[in-house]
């Protein structure tokens, strides 16, 4: 059995790798000769990937092609064939001088051809398309473009004959060379290895760099209103006002004033995003009964009129007029009837010293406010090379086969990344840099390997479920203060997802990471200053707004990252910013009860050590304890400077064992491999609970079980803190007065006698040899133990 366990072990660890990366280029360039050059540009874009060679070519357009002279027209599109690859060009219709602009990328590994042919032919409805005419290439004249030169020119090539003997009627315009993925013209590139994607599928491999919206905290001073009327106008108003943007609803308590001018001075915050595309909707109602509300009157304001506040300066407040509910344009002019209307006071303003948080302060990436005039010079760069993967698992059936098409998304302050989907591959290699500003090194970049189901085909999850939602194959998460600045971290990180069935690891994500400092006395400046904006802690929001607030936000990131094209979709968004980390878990507490436990080990440790040298286990160490408990008694100054300079040798010492790797998801510290499989399905149970009622009612049992524990343990500290208490309390009446006896003779005794001299004894008389020592409790413990608490009066 442990001959199983141990691999496993090993292979959720994290893993060094030795990559090829930067740039080298083949001699002579444009001829391409035999050797090969390293770049020594230290400035390139691409020096954490491994370099990836690709043959392109551009087809930008053609003039003067033959028409049918069946059908008098003629229908072009250029078919791109190289070995068994094949890319087409979308057809026009009846155009002889047609545009196309469209690039084709052919993976250089995979090339076997030695000629690259291009097709011009002439769509037909009914029988085969026509052949126009064609260019050939040899693959062994074509150029090789070296950044950073500009891009190749395109040339007009005559056609020629099926047989190549003639030219025939037609030119067209085509640049063809070879380049890398760092050449500019690769993103937008159809690529040989998606050649089996068609349609809207097409949009969604190519990679892409998405832009989070620009978020604001809208806050809502509802001071008072004046002429509430209720429809009932015996009865005084029991009046609050509920305010809508977007999705997000709030309301104020209920006027403790029951008159027509109410006043609430409450607030009420939301998350708005620019551009504003909501509206601050108010309305003023009455409560007429406990399930009944009354509409008085409404107002719709744009949040583009709001003042933007960069600090914590009042604001001016405004007055609002009401719309009377029920007086609507069908009614005529009865609303020139009303000589008052309803108004609202109100305080409104945006937030832009703030940030707003859209994902767990544990793994924050950005704490810049929302002003950008608020914002500070970065203090370093991040780059990230997004190498490959390894060992991927099979995702879903794809016409029978099993496959996986994966993609990556690194996400880092407001800057997404998207790498392109590469199609059927277990081991896809993606080879794309991205770079981010840094203005915290105490912030924490997320990258995740999802699989793509939007191809267009006919994919079926292997997990069984109808929805097309992309899998989630594994998460990573890096830490910027981890790294050493300026050294690049070539890693392989385990893949690690948490399914009902239990842990399991669905492959490897190859990185390269580089934290460059741009300035180490920012950094150090920092680290003495708070993580988020100042207005955090000078007027704070309390722990049940941050949690709304932030799920509002995380809304808002998917809802504007989902429209974007090809859209990032809400389940990656979700899963990115850990969406449900709030949600109740056994297997989690465990974990976290665990790591408080592992706190406590060294005041453990200390403690059993104190203990043998009491019980002179080892009685050379007990008396040098005893030569230092005198000399620190002796001269009480050295107290301080002996425990500083303590932790400085112990730093000095743990410098050698310092962590050389990143840190990586660990499956012991997550409690994740003795997980019970009723606690992990009960983990990705829905919320509400989707169980049977018999299920439901058996982890509420556990539950309850666990809780009485926790309850057990809390009443217990409250015991003993209520002692405490009881000691001066007099409700133990001689406790009490012999309590307060010692103490009048305590203070003598030290008012007397030298500090020197009372720490001297106590020090001796708790070294003692275990031979002068009883086995039973001290006399302050057992007094301890005999005060009363307030447990004797609970029900």
């Amino acid at each position: 059995m442990k001959s199983q366990v141990a691999p496993n072990q090993e292979d959720y660890k994290l893993k060094d790798t030795k990559p090829q990366l930067g740039e080298r280029w083949p001699h002579g360039g444009v001829r391409g000769g035999g050797g090969w050059i390293s770049s020594e540009r230290a400035t390139s874009t691409y020096d954490l990937v491994e370099q990836m060679f690709y043959l392109y070519v551009r087809v930008e357009k053609a003039k003067d092609l033959p028409t049918n002279p069946v059908t008098g027209s003629c229908d072009p599109y250029i078919e791109v064939k190289l070995g068994n690859y094949k890319g087409k060009t979308k057809h026009y219709e009846k155009k002889t001088n047609p545009e196309w602009k469209q690039v084709f990328a052919f993976s250089k590994e995979k090339i076997q051809s030695t000629i690259l042919e291009v097709y011009v032919r002439d769509r037909e409805l009914v029988a085969r398309d026509d052949y126009v005419g064609k260019v050939v290439f040899d693959m062994n004249e074509v150029p090789t473009r070296v950044p950073p030169d500009s891009p190749l020119a395109p040339q007009w090539y005559r056609l020629e004959d099926w047989h190549g003997d003639t030219k025939v009627r037609g030119e067209v315009m085509l640049a063809v060379w070879v380049g890398t993925q760092a050449d500019e013209a690769f993103p937008e590139a159809w690529h040989s290895d998606a050649a089996s994607v068609h349609g809207e599928g097409v949009f969604s491999i190519r990679s892409k760099v998405y832009v989070s919206p620009k978020l604001w905290y809208l806050r809502v001073n509802v001071i008072e209103a004046q002429d509430v009327e209720p429809h009932d106008r015996s009865q005084p108003p029991q009046a609050f006002i509920k305010a809508h943007v977007g999705n997000q609803t709030l309301k104020t308590k209920i006027s403790p004033t029951r008159t027509p001018n109410p006043m609430w001075n409450e607030d009420l915050i939301f998350v708005a995003a620019e551009p504003f595309e909501e509206q601050l909707v108010l309305t003023v109602e009455n409560k007429v009964s406990a399930a009944k509300d009354e509409q008085v009157g409404k107002i719709s304001l744009p949040l583009a009129i709001f003042e933007r506040r960069l600090d914590h300066r009042p604001v001016h407040s405004r007055w609002f007029n009401l719309e009377k509910f029920g007086f609507g344009p069908l009614e005529g002019d009865k609303r020139h009837e009303l000589k008052f209307s309803t108004r609202v006071h109100l305080r409104v303003c945006l937030e832009g010293a703030y940030h707003v948080l859209d994902e767990s302060t544990l793994y924050i990436s950005d704490v810049r406010p929302t002003a950008r005039q608020l914002w500070k010079q970065p203090i370093g760069i991040l780059q990230v090379g997004i190498l490959s993967a390894q060992g991927l698992l099979p995702m879903k059936n794809k016409d029978g086969k099993a496959t996986t098409d994966a993609y990556c998304v690194a996400k880092y302050g407001q800057k997404w990344v998207r790498t392109r989907t590469i199609i059927e591959s277990f081991s896809p290699k993606w080879n794309e840099q991205y770079t981010w500003e840094v203005y915290d090194p105490c912030t924490v970049i997320t990258l995740g390997v999802f699989d793509n189901c939007h191809l267009g085909g006919n994919e079926k999850p292997t997990s069984g479920s109808g929805a097309k939602n992309d899998s989630r194959i594994g998460k990573v998460r890096i830490r910027l203060s981890t790294l050493e600045m300026d050294r690049i971290y070539t890693n392989s990180y385990p893949l690690l997802v948490l399914q009902p069935s239990g842990l399991k690891k669905m492959g490897e994500l190859q990185l390269a990471v580089r934290f460059t400092c741009l300035s180490l006395a920012n950094i150090i400046y920092l680290y003495g200053h708070p993580l988020l904006p100042k207005m955090h802690y000078l007027h704070p929001f309390t722990v049940n707004q941050l949690d709304s607030l932030r799920y509002q936000a995380m809304n808002i990131v998917a809802v504007r990252l989902g429209r974007a094209e090809p859209p990032l979709r809400k389940e990656v968004v979700e899963y990115m910013l850990d969406v449900d980390s709030h949600m109740w878990s056994m297997r989690r507490s465990k974990a976290n009860f665990f790591r408080i436990v592992s706190l406590f080990s060294g005041l453990i440790s200390m403690s059993r050590w104190l203990g043998e040298v009491r019980q002179w286990k080892n009685p050379i160490t007990t008396v040098l304890v005893h030569f230092l408990f005198f000399l620190l008694i002796c001269y009480p100054e050295l107290i301080l400077p002996t425990t500083f300079l303590y932790m400085f040798l112990v730093g000095l010492w743990n410098f050698r064992f310092r962590p050389r790797h990143p840190p990586h998801m660990e499956t012991k510290l997550s409690w994740a491999e003795a997980v019970h499989p009723d606690e992990m399905d009960e983990e990705f149970d829905t919320f509400p609970t989707s169980k049977a009622q018999d299920v439901v009612r058996m982890r509420y049992d556990r539950l309850r079980s666990v809780a009485g524990r926790i309850q057990t343990v809390v009443g217990d500290i409250a015991t003993q803190g209520e002692r405490f208490q009881a000691v001066l309390s007099w409700r133990d009446p001689r406790a009490s007065s012999l309590f307060v006896f010692l103490c009048l003779i305590a203070a003598v005794v030290l008012y007397v006698t030298p500090f020197k001299m009372i720490a001297l004894a106590a020090g001796i008389v708790w070294l003692r040899h275990p031979r002068f020592r009883s086995k039973l409790p001290l006399v302050p413990s057992n007094f301890f133990r005999r005060l009363p608490s307030r447990a004797d009066s609970m029900l």
